[in-house]
This record gives C-alpha cells, sequence and structure tokens, in this order.
C-alpha cells in the first residue's frame, strides 16, 4: 500500500479514529487502526469492539492495500507535522512496517496484520431515516449532562432515544436522561421514516464521538436503528455503535404534572448567582437554598467551615413563601442549557422535584430533584 494525502484532512481522519481507540487494551488490535487504501480514496476504521468509526477521504493511490498501525503514536505524528505538508504513507507486508514520510520526516512504524482487525458484524436495521445535524446536536447536547455515571445502574448510562408523544400531540423523536437526581426530556419533530424506531439507549461514550459529526447546521446525518446497533453516518464518517442492553426506567413518572408556583427569571442572571453564592459552599453537598417571596428570589449558602453568602435577584413570581434547597452544580447544569432569555421554575413544596423549561417552549423540560438545606 502507498497513499499520499494532504496533511489537515488526514490528520482529521485519524484523530476522529484515534478518539474511539481505548488508551489501556489488553488486545494489541484494538490500539490500532485499520488504513484501507482502494481507487482514489483511503478509510481509517477503529473500534473498541462496542463502537466503531469509519472516516473516508481523499487521496492520491499508488498502490491499493491494508494495513494496521497504532492509532495514537499515527495522529501524534500527523499532529506535529507542518501546516499543508504532503504526507506520503506506505506499507511494507514483508518488513511488517508502515513509513510516514513528509519533506524531511521520516517515521517507520511497526504494524499488525489486517486479518487481525475485528469489524463489526452489519446488523439489520429496523428503522433508517434521516435527520439534520442541528437536530440531533439539540437532542443529544441538551440531554447528555444528565447521563448516570453510576455503573451499578448501566441502563441510565447513555441517552435513551425514542419515538414519543409530544406535548402538543403528534409523535415526537425524544432524547431522555437521567440519573436519579435530575432528568432531562428534549422533543424534536419526527423525521419521515423514523416512526418504527424502536427505542434505544445510546452509550455516553457514542454521545460524545456522535458531537464531532454534528458541526454542519446543514448536514444531513443518516440514522440506522436495530434493536442492538444505532448508526449515524454523513458522507465521509460512520459512526456504529451497540446499544445499551437494558430498560430505561418509565420515566414519565417523575415528571411532575400538578406543580402550580410559577418563577420566571433571566436564565443568564440566575446561572451567575448559583455560581457566586455556590463559591463557599462545601464541596461535598454545594448546597443551594432558594427563598422565593412576590417578585425577589434570595440564594443563600451557609457553609460552617467556610463562610456564609447571599445574592438577590428581581424575579416575576406572585405565589406563597417558598424555600427550597438544592444541589448547586445541577442548579447550575439545567440553567446553562436554556437558549432563551428566561427560564420558567415550576414548584410544588420543599420536598417535591421541581420542573424547569425555557419560556413556553414545552419542547425542552427538565426535573431537578431538591435536597434539605
Amino acid at each position: 500500500m502507498k497513499i499520499s494525502i494532504e496533511r489537515g484532512t488526514l490528520l482529521k481522519a485519524v484523530a476522529q479514529a484515534q478518539s474511539v481507540v481505548e488508551r489501556r487494551n489488553t488486545i494489541p488490535i484494538l490500539a490500532n487502526v485499520l488504513i484501507e487504501a482502494e481507487s482514489d480514496s483511503v478509510q481509517f476504521r477503529a473500534t473498541d469492539l462496542d463502537i466503531e468509526v469509519v472516516d473516508k477521504a481523499p487521496a492520491q493511490v499508488e498502490r491499493a492495500g491494508a494495513t494496521t498501525v497504532a492509532a495514537t503514536t499515527l495522529h501524534e505524528i500527523v499532529r506535529k507535522l507542518p501546516d499543508g505538508a504532503l504526507v506520503t504513507l506506505s506499507a511494507d507486508a514483508a518488513t511488517g512496517r508502515l513509513t510516514v514520510e513528509a519533506g524531511r520526516s521520516n517515521f517507520s512504524l511497526a504494524t499488525l496484520p489486517r486479518e487481525d482487525f475485528p469489524v463489526m458484524a452489519s446488523s439489520e436495521y429496523h428503522s433508517n431515516f434521516a435527520a439534520k445535524a442541528a437536530v440531533l446536536r439539540r437532542l443529544f447536547d441538551k440531554s447528555k449532562f444528565a447521563i448516570s455515571t453510576e455503573e451499578t445502574r448501566y441502563y441510565l448510562n447513555g441517552v435513551y432515544l425514542h419515538v414519543s408523544t409530544a406535548t402538543e400531540g403528534g409523535k415526537a423523536l425524544r432524547a431522555v436522561a437521567t440519573d436519579g437526581h435530575r432528568l432531562a426530556r428534549i422533543d424534536a419533530e419526527l423525521p419521515l421514516g423514523a416512526e418504527d424506531m424502536p427505542g434505544v439507549i445510546v452509550p455516553r461514550k457514542t454521545v460524545g464521538e456522535l458531537r464531532k459529526l454534528l458541526d454542519d447546521d446543514d448536514m444531513d446525518i443518516a440514522v440506522s436503528v436495530s434493536e442492538t446497533k444505532v448508526r449515524f453516518a454523513t458522507p465521509n464518517i460512520t459512526l456504529t455503535s451497540k446499544v445499551i442492553d437494558g430498560t430505561f426506567p418509565d420515566y414519565t413518572r417523575v415528571i411532575p404534572a400538578g406543580n402550580t408556583r410559577r418563577l420566571e427569571v433571566d436564565a443568564a442572571e440566575f446561572a451567575q448567582a448559583v455560581d457566586r453564592v455556590a463559591t463557599v459552599s462545601s464541596e461535598r453537598s454545594r448546597a443551594v437554598k432558594l427563598q422565593l417571596e412576590e417578585d425577589r428570589l434570595i440564594l443563600s449558602v451557609n457553609a460552617p467551615d467556610s463562610g456564609a453568602a447571599e445574592e438577590e435577584l428581581a424575579v416575576a413570581y406572585n405565589d406563597e413563601r417558598l424555600e427550597i434547597g438544592f444541589n448547586a452544580k445541577y442548579l447550575l447544569e439545567i440553567a446553562n442549557q436554556v437558549d432563551r432569555e428566561n427560564a420558567v421554575f415550576m414548584f410544588n413544596s420543599s420536598g417535591d422535584p421541581t420542573l424547569m423549561r425555557e419560556g413556553s417552549d414545552e419542547s425542552a423540560v427538565y426535573v431537578v430533584m431538591p435536597m434539605r438545606v
């Protein structure tokens, strides 16, 4: 195999592939990227056995062929090469080496046979549809903060993507994530062809890798879903992932429907105020108390070891007085999801879950559990 490829193109493809590779590997071949060259393009394939990414890039192919080489080493070499350099990759099966040349730089890397590289079995997908990158980005970006990190409840270690009934009727493509303390539920218009999609739990790592495919707002992403796998594809990159084998809990039961005490506040001002008062809170609990009175909100923290803080905000609130406590980190993460100017909080009592949404928009709903302060 012998190819020539522009350094920027190569770096982008190798960066996408090597990010899937696990740093600590007991199986040597999984630390490698599979390079396959034919006609006028080259493919870079990497896997950790749960996720597989294939990145296709244009190249001058002098000699078609394939080999595998350490992904992290190749990425580091390409990253350190000068901008605009033309990089030549040539594999010699007899010596088992891959030569990387650019200008006066020359590297010789050990390779492993391509036959040893595990390729994810292709599966039949029940549902195939296209969605705009901006739509998928919103679904995952706004829900991923609530993914649980608790390994025992593995079925919460991802985003539950499924078809549901939207608040205003009709069907919606919905993403839900929760860790038991907070919950995010985001709706988008149901794409054509997604009606029969099985609900799947997309793992946290996949959500992170997928984010790299979704920068171009107008790009159509081809989505394929089966009971066991999900695939996202652009013209050049295909990301295939196993889904979490488990049942996502009935999240609708924890979304409060009867909360009547309404607080409307400037989202940016609220987030900044929470951040400021939380500076003195003890790291372990990070508890912030919200004291609601007519048209004003007092945020306070009282940490005996480190001090106390208080800040007052002008808000829209005309219900009876309420005191309620929250974990500052959870409040901040939820407030930071608001794209509109105002955040609307719906309270019931100091011991009940609180609901938050962006102004009058009901396509994004967040729930946060209170804590004793």
